[in-house]
């Protein structure tokens, strides 16, 4: 499976989790502010990877691989202030947390060799 594969899965696999955690905070702990900023985020992870994957050129793909990662540093930052303000617990924070970790790699990774790919093509 190419990387594309790979960060397309785990991006759509971690915005279900992202939904499942905001249904959550919603139902459950009565918060609603921090889980909208957390959906919007966590969500656009993978939307806008999948947009990258059908982008015009590997300029757009990178675009919006970095905005991607973007999103995904955000999505740690709720994540954090969720868990720092006991709205999920430890357990449920280290699990989502380890992914958004993984995808923030993944796409680091992504966004590090398509800049130097674009690099070496210019020159």
């Amino acid at each position: 499976m190419d990387n594309e594969n790979i960060i397309l899965h785990k991006s759509k696999a971690f915005a279900i989790r992202i939904i499942k955690l905001f249904q959550f905070l919603q139902d459950n702990q009565k918060e609603y502010h921090l889980s909208k900023q957390l959906i919007r985020s966590g969500t656009s992870i993978g939307a806008n990877v999948r947009e990258a994957v059908r982008g015009f050129s590997k300029s757009d793909f990178l675009y919006k691989m970095n905005i991607s990662l973007k999103e995904a540093n955000e999505t740690a930052y709720w994540l954090e202030l969720l868990y720092e303000t006991d709205y999920i617990t430890e357990q449920a924070f280290t699990s989502i947390y380890h992914d958004c970790d993984e995808l923030i790699k993944l796409l680091t990774a992504i966004v590090k060799t398509s800049r130097e790919s674009i690099k070496e093509q210019s020159m």
